[in-house]
């Protein structure tokens, strides 16, 4: 029997506190463990090596924003996993956000139960692993049907980060979407609700440094990951069913294992029809071709023969039924200035004093 031993890096009662000074205890835990199980190992957050420390050989596996020291010819999907971790306190641990990103990515046919500190209880996790992989079904399903797409820049220090980002702009061009690059610090709710026109926000951050999920009715559109927006606008990207889960947006870049190119423009994968689980309609990936004139490329004819910008903040001011006060230039008529009210809005001069 195949068994793994992954530790929260949390004290109990949800004090944040380093992993170095908690796993001494893992490894006790774990050896009290190992006589049961053929296999057992301790996995550690992917936080930064102390300084003086040497590096681990041979290299442990990184997944998940954690290290897997899997032994020579082992993989991750053989394991099944304990997660200890959480607090009791917590209202609904489904928005934990490390105990999530391992539930998403886990092989949904392996075993993973979790325990809570607090409290001892113990728990089979596969329920709830389904409901994530639902709502990141729907998280898909709503980055296909967008037509304007928020990239949220969440990080400036992770290397490869402005490769992350010109990635993902060239992944919503090409699926015929818009983009905009908004760098907003953490995202809060009162912040995206300045950008009605956005259909979904996705958000580029370092593993550790993601969005647990949000309740119902916090954020007016949802956030996605960067795997999610690339499982929605790739059309080489495999199933939901059989791709994984990426946590880290490296992953997804050329030099990765996992990296899978767009296909050209006139690939027929682009022409494939698909129908919305959410609307019902009829949908299909427009790819982005190059037009032999550039400056003509954001020009669209209208019938009175002139040419205007195509604008997705313009269109959703359009379809808006109140826009703002409106001038009526020349259609009032013209009256003399006259001299109005003094003082302010609490005592007017022409006022009394009652």
């Amino acid at each position: 029997m195949l068994g793994l031993w992954l530790h929260d890096w949390r004290r109990p009662r949800g004090q944040k506190c380093s992993f170095w000074g908690t796993q001494p205890m893992a490894e006790a835990l774990a050896t009290l463990l190992r006589p049961r199980y053929l296999d057992l190992l301790v996995s550690s957050p992917a936080l930064p090596l102390p300084e003086g420390s040497l590096n681990p050989e041979p290299e442990p596996l990184e997944r998940f924003g954690r290290r897997f020291p899997l032994a020579p010819g082992r993989c991750l999907e053989e394991y099944g996993a304990f997660y200890v971790g959480g607090s009791g306190t917590s209202s609904n641990s489904d928005l934990d956000p490390d105990l999530s990103r391992l539930l998403l990515g886990w092989a949904p046919e392996r075993p993973f139960s979790s325990c809570c500190p607090d409290t001892g209880q113990t728990h089979d996790e596969g329920a709830r692993a389904g409901r994530l992989r639902a709502r990141r079904h729907y998280l898909v399903e709503r980055a296909r049907d967008a037509r304007v797409v928020g990239l949220l820049v969440g990080t400036l220090g992770v290397a490869r980060h402005r490769e992350a980002l010109a990635h993902l702009r060239n992944l919503t061009r090409a699926a015929g979407k818009h983009s905009y690059v908004l760098a907003l610090g953490r995202p809060t709710p009162p912040k995206l609700a300045n950008f009605p026109e956005v259909d979904v926000f996705v958000l580029l951050a370092c593993p550790l440094g993601a969005l647990a999920l949000q309740p119902s009715g916090s954020f007016f559109q949802p956030i996605l990951s960067p795997c999610e927006l690339e499982a929605a606008c790739n059309p080489a990207w495999p199933s939901l069913g059989l791709a994984p889960h990426l946590t880290h947006y490296a992953d997804l870049l050329p030099g990765s294992p996992f990296h899978v190119p767009l296909p050209p423009p006139e690939s027929e994968l682009w022409d494939t029809p698909d129908v919305s689980l959410i609307t019902g309609e009829l949908r299909s990936l427009s790819a982005w071709k190059p037009s032999n004139d550039a400056g003509c490329s954001a020009l669209t004819p209208r019938p009175q023969l002139d040419l205007v910008e195509s604008s997705p903040a313009a269109s959703f001011l359009s379809s808006r039924s109140w826009q703002g006060l409106q001038p009526h230039l020349g259609q009032t008529p013209v009256t003399g200035a006259v001299s109005g009210r003094r003082g302010i809005a609490i005592a007017y001069e022409d006022e009394g004093n009652s």
